[in-house]
């Protein structure tokens, strides 16, 4: 019996929760990861492994320096239209690996609720092949928008090396920025 408890206590600690979306009025971009890794989560911040090249990346594309405080890196992603959230609201996953995500515990984000309180995103970037996975399974078939425009992107973890910084940035510096409508 101690052995089925512990190994319940062990499944439930493995449990993540996501973050709320970061959303301006009038955002056009939204950009998707798949659920915030442990550094992510400990300390309350979207993209927040010193090696993720998500912020170098937005900073260089949309003007902005990486160095901000967070709060100003989020009001300058605002500022330009952009949003951030993740496919998941929730799953059981030990440590930050996206393929260590367990399938039958992921809960999606609400995107119909979202996407109607945000009439003006017309675009999704998907932060990785997992995210882009998740959202074409989970979320995009109870999606009644045929406007938006979904991009699968290289994924800006460390743990995803094949691309350089300079290929990330070639494939996100046009899915990151839109004509101003």
């Amino acid at each position: 019996m101690d052995k089925q408890r512990d190994g319940a206590a062990a499944r439930r600690e493995e449990q993540v929760w996501g973050f709320a979306p970061v959303v301006g009025q009038g955002a056009r971009v939204l950009v998707l990861g798949s659920m915030p890794g442990v550094a992510s989560l400990r300390q309350g911040q979207y993209y927040a492994h010193p090696r993720n090249a998500f912020w170098p990346l937005a900073a260089r594309i949309l003007g902005f320096d990486a160095g901000l405080e967070y709060d100003a890196r989020l009001r300058a992603l605002q500022a330009r239209g952009v949003a951030l959230w993740d496919v998941l609201q929730a799953c059981e996953r030990p440590g930050s690996l996206d393929a260590d995500i367990r399938r039958e515990t992921l809960v999606p984000n609400d995107f119909p609720a979202f996407l109607a309180r945000h009439p003006s995103i017309v675009r999704v970037c998907l932060n990785g092949g997992k995210a882009a996975a998740m959202f074409r399974r989970h979320v995009l078939p109870a999606l009644a928008r045929a406007d938006l425009e979904c991009i699968e992107l290289p994924s800006t973890s460390p743990a995803h090396a094949a691309a350089s910084f300079e290929q990330k940035l070639a494939a996100w510096r046009p899915a990151l920025t839109l004509p101003i409508a």
